[in-house]
């Protein structure tokens, strides 16, 4: 099955080009911004187009799922192979803000074409990413002569990525019976570079948390009582300071209890990428490389976890001077998790530390919000193997793998419906997702088409489903 004739998926791909194309751009200038409600009529209208489009490919079905916000799409397209692996696709249809001022050359919602790049909003994310498949799985029906795909394929199309996601793991949750896979394609994700395939294997987590300190009741003289009673503001700053020790390891006291250490051959696999420091501080916009020592900057972005301080504040912030003693401060926390930690275990470990750091006489309150677990697919996994092998065919060339430091809703899935989750993502980090003039390289994302067409066969005949 693995073995759809190359030749014949690039005829298909190139002769269907020009179609596959207009209908992406059609796609395209719907503004669906799910962060603005007055687009809140253009994200359904996104999700009606999606569904039609799916339904004209050749999927039997095809739905619009409301939510509590925006809506999802599902799409299901069984193989006449019963005992075929089940695999669920995850993307979105939503996009980032976006309007000429903000330094577009063009309308971000009128694409265009200039060389072999297509610029608009959501070219890269998510859409064109999500719409690779449409022409993928129609390439690997005709290369191969099925009526069928060669898994059970399905598709869950997001419409609040960009808005964090808020109603969707209820939405798997009550829907779990439908997205019921054995494995998980997440294409929202990216390549190291043009020339240099690679595949994610994992992303961290995020945990998030303000603490307020209260000291007085409200703000007091320094004159009259500096020395003499705790100060919220100066109990914000040993707080911290107390989170990392010497060798910026976070010292919270459990921080690291269950964290999977990167592995020998993943510690080599990171050393053979073409990573280049300085130009990697440059996009930074940073003067120097600091982390966890023992460990290099991609594996501290990647595959260790952290503790960053996101903001800090309290007393007088305004012009000349105030001597007061405030009556509060805040501190303002991220954590990034790895493989092994867990959100209410890391939430039980800061509390635990933050009572032990602040001194009697100052009050203090921890509000943690929603938290995102990691998720991580082994090297060995023979699904992650028939996605290096479907894109290692579409790019004739070896893949590397990497990991992503971010973090999204992939580990919902793989939470509740105990599937695997892979990465299978052709955006480069020139795309500018978020950013004016976002793009998608057109020769990449006929790549993808390919590499989705291969696919589907090769996790037929390698994969049933066997951990």
């Amino acid at each position: 099955m693995s073995q759809t004739p190359d030749s014949a998926v690039r005829t298909y791909i190139e002769q269907h080009r020009a179609a596959f194309l207009d209908d992406l751009t059609a796609w395209l200038r719907i503004p669906s911004v799910s962060a603005q409600p007055d687009h809140a009529p253009d994200v359904r209208r996104s999700a009606d187009w999606l569904v039609t489009k799916l339904r004209e490919t050749g999927f039997p079905t095809a739905e619009v799922w409301p939510t509590a916000g925006a809506p999802a799409v599902f799409a299901e397209w069984p193989s006449d192979d019963p005992d075929a692996p089940t695999v669920l696709v995850y993307g979105h249809h939503d996009v980032q803000p976006a309007a000429r001022e903000d330094g577009w050359d063009s309308d971000p919602f009128e694409p265009v074409v200039r060389g072999d790049r297509l610029y608009a909003r959501g070219a890269a994310d998510d859409k064109g990413q999500v719409f690779f498949h449409t022409l993928g799985v129609r390439a690997h029906l005709a290369a191969t002569g099925r009526t069928t795909p060669a898994v059970h394929l399905k598709l869950l199309v997001e419409g609040e990525e960009e808005s964090g996601s808020p109603h969707f793991r209820a939405l798997v949750e009550e829907r779990a019976d439908r997205l019921t896979a054995d494995a998980v394609i997440v294409s929202d994700t990216g390549m190291w570079s043009e020339d240099t395939p690679t595949v994610c294997t994992g992303m961290r987590g995020l945990a998030e948390c303000e603490i307020r300190l209260h000291g007085p009741d409200q703000d007091i003289h320094s004159g009259s009582f500096g020395g003499a009673v705790p100060n919220p503001a100066t109990a914000a700053a040993r707080l911290v300071a107390a989170l990392h020790d010497e060798h910026a390891r976070v010292a919270i006291p459990g921080f690291y209890d269950g964290v999977v250490e990167l592995t020998d051959r993943e510690r080599e696999l990171f050393g053979e990428l073409p990573f280049d420091e300085a130009q990697w501080l440059r996009t930074a916009k940073s003067r120097a490389a600091h982390g966890e020592a023992g460990h290099t900057t991609l594996e501290r972005i990647w595959a260790r976890p952290t503790a960053e301080v996101n903001g800090i504040g309290g007393g007088y912030q305004g012009p000349g001077s105030k001597t007061i003693i405030p009556s509060s401060a805040m501190v303002k926390l991220s954590f990034r998790l790895v493989a092994g930690q867990e959100p209410a275990q890391l939430e039980k470990a800061v509390r635990a530390w933050a009572a032990e750091q602040v001194p009697d006489g100052i009050r203090h309150e921890i509000a943690f919000g929603s938290a995102t677990r990691p998720c991580l697919t082994p090297l060995d996994h023979p699904a992650l193997q028939s996605v290096a092998r479907a894109m290692g065919r579409a790019f004739e060339g070896p893949v590397r793998f990497t990991r992503e430091g971010g973090s999204g809703p992939a580990a919902d899935l793989q939470e509740v419906l105990g599937a695997p989750v892979l990465f299978l993502g052709i955006s480069v980090p020139s795309d500018g997702w978020h950013a004016p003039n976002e793009k998608v390289e057109l020769g990449l994302l006929l790549k993808g088409v390919e590499t989705s067409a291969y696919l589907w066969g090769d996790l037929a005949e390698h994969w049933r489903g066997t951990p």
